[in-house]
């Protein structure tokens, strides 16, 4: 059967199982959109190139299965360098395919063209430039191997506009022959005798769980070997949800604005269980006095994150479900797991004190968000010459209650994606939806839309900052085009919300360039634009009705403008390059840390 370039692309994604494609067409893609027509595969048409980037990553977050963008030659090509990188840093799967000028144009400087496959190769873990139309089945066939086995992350293939248009004989490859690339899976037996030893001996250890976690489905694992040895657990912002927040070894998150327990934990501990963790700065802090008294045992698929940033006494380069059942199994057969987990107990009793002692707390009185959801007035905050501000810790508690068990949550980057991780309870993984590594402001309302494609039996909310909002608000109209009924919580301050909280801390208070304005642009004008519901919540009264309105809307995207406090700041915190010990935590808490850490003096 012989069939164009393009018309084997489209039957390649079929064979895939794709089920959708996010994109934009363009002069050099155009031969593609053709056949596209005619396929049982869903397109969703977005506003710019980016958008359809992280929808891909949205899509494949939830639902495990790579995400697939497709976008043209030159700027929608370059467009999407942005998702690529962030897919690259936090290990999402994505296959992204771009138009290309025809193969004799390149390297003219032809009208749109841009060498794509240069300027991606060091966000990629691989791309291809398809020179005959006869490769396409294996090139799409090898793209989707790459992406979704070893550490996940995102391929391009390339396709020149002649490549398309030409006539190939269409093939299925029935297996990928890729010599150079041989991800290993299965786990050193030695190195899992030699990590049961060293957690055997730990009196005081911490399982450091990351998103790898999630990429290697190994939820049940981290809890089976939690349980068996009875070590606390704190889960990265990428790993949010990989053991529930309500487990009680689960610290939660770790790092610089992480909870004080997970932060002291690690800095106390004698061993660290590193399984799909990459020792990112954000959680070591000062990399020479992070956890300086710990041994480290450190599993990842990726063989180059071992001993990249904290040499382990083990290392093992393995899938990290195998790696951890693995390691679980031989603690079992050891015949001790008991005694050693009843005499971890003390260890197990102290960090709850510092759970207890310290939890994430927002307002002036020191209690804790639990408890200032009870009152109206700790909601709000008071600035002189103006109407009480909503706190947005508030308003994330009280969407967390008002919303069901199973509600994915997507956020942009800033103050409200840290908010987001402490307020939030996570019962389940693939229920977040973030950019951790990259840190993408503008990353939440696509990555929203692609989430709901891929569970759209699911609620899902985006909670975004007036800063990010605005960078990528226009894909609302694709999710009211396509009956995509997201809904998006704004917590507006007016301001670049991170960045005043560093100005404020950092820089004196020279609060350079982050006014936004909370009046301008109108939110809710602007929602009601792009065919969305607008709201504007300004009182703790108004908080949970109008929540409850946006989730009985079910047939259009629903945007909710939170006016809240510019003042509030994200704790605790560690300070850029400082240590872990020197963790700043709510004003209210600190004369309880003061008295705690005293008493810890006059033990020694």
């Amino acid at each position: 059967m012989q069939l164009t370039g393009a018309q084997a692309l489209v039957k390649s994604l079929e064979m895939q199982g794709v089920e959708v494609v996010f994109g934009l067409p363009g002069g050099a893609i155009l031969p593609v959109y053709d056949p596209i027509i005619d396929s049982s595969i869903r397109h969703i048409l977005v506003r710019h190139e980016q958008g359809a980037g992280h929808m891909a990553e949205g899509y494949a977050h939830v639902t495990g299965q790579p995400g697939v963008a497709m976008v043209t030659s030159g700027p929608g090509a370059t467009n999407i360098v942005t998702p690529l990188c962030d897919a690259y840093m936090d290990s999402v799967p994505l296959v992204c395919i771009t138009g290309q000028v025809p193969s004799t144009s390149i390297g003219t400087d032809a009208f749109q063209e841009a060498d794509i496959t240069g300027i991606t190769m060091g966000v990629t873990k691989h791309n291809w430039l398809v020179t005959d139309a006869a490769d396409i089945p294996r090139v799409i066939k090898e793209a989707f191997h790459v992406a979704t086995t070893g550490r996940p992350g995102p391929v391009l293939v390339d396709l020149p506009k002649d490549v398309s248009n030409a006539t190939m004989d269409w093939y299925w490859p029935e297996s990928v022959d890729l010599p150079g690339y041989r991800p290993v899976a299965e786990p050193d037996r030695a190195a899992v005798e030699a990590a049961a030893t060293l957690i055997a001996a730990a009196e005081r250890p911490v399982i450091y769980a990351g998103g790898g976690i999630l990429k290697a489905r190994a939820c049940e694992a981290l809890a089976d070997l939690a349980e068996l040895t009875g070590t606390p657990v704190v889960t990265t912002l990428m790993a949010r949800g990989a053991l529930p927040d309500s487990h009680p070894l689960n610290l939660g998150m770790p790092g610089m604005h992480g909870s004080y327990a997970a932060v002291t934990a690690m800095q106390r501990a004698d061993l660290l269980i590193a399984l799909g963790s990459r020792f990112d700065d954000r959680v070591t802090g000062k990399v020479s006095a992070f956890a300086p008294l710990a041994k480290v045992i450190h599993v990842d698929i990726d063989k180059a994150e071992i001993g990249k940033v904290r040499r382990p006494e083990v290392g093992l380069a393995a899938d990290c479900r195998l790696a951890t059942e693995a390691i679980a199994e031989t603690v079992r057969h050891r015949g001790d797991a008991d005694d050693r987990r009843a005499a971890r107990q003390p260890w197990r009793d102290q960090v709850s004190r510092w759970r207890a002692e310290l939890p994430y707390a927002y307002d002036g009185d020191g209690e804790t968000g639990a408890a200032s959801s009870a009152s109206a007035a700790s909601a709000v905050g008071e600035l002189p010459g103006r109407p009480p501000l909503l706190k947005p810790q508030f308003v994330l508690e009280t969407l967390r209650d008002a919303t069901p068990e199973d509600t994915i949550l997507a956020s942009g980057v800033g103050q409200h994606q840290m908010w987001a991780s402490q307020f939030w309870r996570f019962e389940r993984p693939y229920s977040w939806v973030n950019s951790g590594g990259l840190g993408t402001m503008g990353f939440s309302i696509p990555a929203a839309i692609g989430a709901k494609v891929g569970r759209p039996d699911s609620m899902v909310w985006a909670v975004d900052g007036d800063g990010c909002f605005q960078m990528t608000a226009q894909e609302l109209v694709t999710a009211s085009a396509e009956g995509i009924p997201v809904k998006i919580a704004i917590l507006n301050n007016g301001y670049l919300g991170m960045v005043r909280q560093w100005q404020h801390m950092f820089y004196e208070e020279r609060y350079s360039e982050v006014y936004l304005s909370p009046d301008l642009p109108d939110y809710v004008g602007w929602a009601e634009a792009m065919g969305c519901v607008g709201l504007r919540v300004e009182t703790p009264e108004e908080v949970r009705p109008a929540i409850e309105k946006a989730n009985q809307i079910d047939d259009r995207p629903v945007v909710i403008d939170f006016r809240t406090d510019s003042m509030e700041q994200v704790f605790p915190m560690v300070p850029a390059g400082a240590s872990n010990d020197d963790i700043v935590v709510h004003p209210s808490q600190r004369a309880v840390l003061g008295a705690r850490a005293a008493d810890e003096e006059g033990g020694r």
